[in-house]
């Protein structure tokens, strides 16, 4: 395979999901909905916390942070590929390549973290429920978030750097419809020790804790529904973690999909499946677990449509 220097690089090539005339218009329609349909859903949960007063609470604080970034995450690559359908293109600059990656990286950690902390939330809440003011309150909450957009710009930071590190590039295809921070290091022929590291240090630190943070607090949770007597009492209690672990499995299950699916398949269509669920399918779906599932966020849509009708 011919090995490109990064000197002689302008841009990468991004892959499609099909190369036929006749099925373009049919992605464009079905992609650009998707998009839509995730960003004014989200949007909705955004304006349901703020308006409601009895919304101002921790979890739904979160709640609002966590739609507010699969908005971002869905914006990093979605656009790109809806208008690239339209263009019939495929071409992608080195530069637009690294500010894709970064802001993938950024918002997908971001989310990954969100669920964890709100895990937190839950846990806190159900397991030490008089404590909860104390534990959870307003500034701490501000300062959780805010450590988590810092991480998460170091995070996608040093992605960046690896990037920056690479000279030599196999070739410039790129096995995703964006500039998949995975895809783009397998292209380099350098020596493949550092992103080895970075690649296993970014999983232990970003995967393996934040799930163990999350498989010990509703470890926890469980535990405090089996001491709870009353089947009413459980319910309610269930309510209020219901909606987000049906999130978690959904974030975890594409995302685990994505990286296992990819690594194991000879198929890149596989891999773009995966990486679609991840990117679009699960932001968009989001809104819709919280307002189904969710009495509080469902009623104040409902008193949001009747005020604007």
């Amino acid at each position: 395979m011919e090995r490109h220097n990064l000197t002689h690089i302008s841009g990468f090539y991004l892959m499609h999901f099909s190369e036929d005339p006749d099925l373009q218009p049919l992605l464009f329609g079905l992609f650009l909905s998707m998009y839509l349909v995730t960003v004014f859903g989200n949007l909705l949960i955004i304006r349901a916390v703020s308006y409601e007063s009895h919304l101002h609470t921790p979890m739904y604080f979160f709640l609002s942070n966590l739609s507010f970034t699969d908005i971002c995450l869905s914006s990093s690559t979605i656009p790109k590929m809806i208008v690239d359908i339209l263009n019939h293109s495929r071409v992608i600059s080195y530069v637009e390549c690294l500010t894709q990656m970064s802001l993938f990286v950024l918002f997908g950690c971001m989310d990954n973290m969100l669920l964890t902390v709100m895990a937190y939330d839950r846990f806190v809440a159900i397991c030490h429920p008089l404590h909860y003011a104390v534990i959870m309150n307003p500034h701490r909450c501000v300062l959780l978030v805010l450590l988590l957009v810092f991480v998460s710009i170091l995070e996608s930071q040093v992605h960046n750097l690896v990037a920056l590190q690479v000279s030599c590039f196999k070739d410039v295809e790129i096995a995703s419809f964006f500039c998949d921070p995975s895809q783009l290091l397998n292209l380099s022929c350098s020596d493949t020790l550092l992103k080895n590291i970075v690649t296993y240090m970014v999983g232990i630190l970003f995967g393996f804790f934040p799930m163990s943070g999350i498989i010990f607090s509703y470890y926890k949770i469980v535990s405090a529904f089996l001491k709870i007597s009353s089947s009413g009492g459980r319910y309610k209690a269930f309510s209020t973690c219901g909606s987000h672990l049906s999130v978690v499995c959904l974030f975890y299950g594409t995302s685990l999909g994505t990286y296992l699916g990819s690594s194991t398949s000879c198929m890149p269509i596989k891999g773009m499946v995966a990486s679609l669920m991840y990117t679009l399918v699960t932001p968009m779906l989001n809104p819709f677990i919280y307002s189904l599932r969710n009495k509080d966020i469902s009623s104040t849509m409902k008193r949001l449509h009747l005020w604007k009708t």
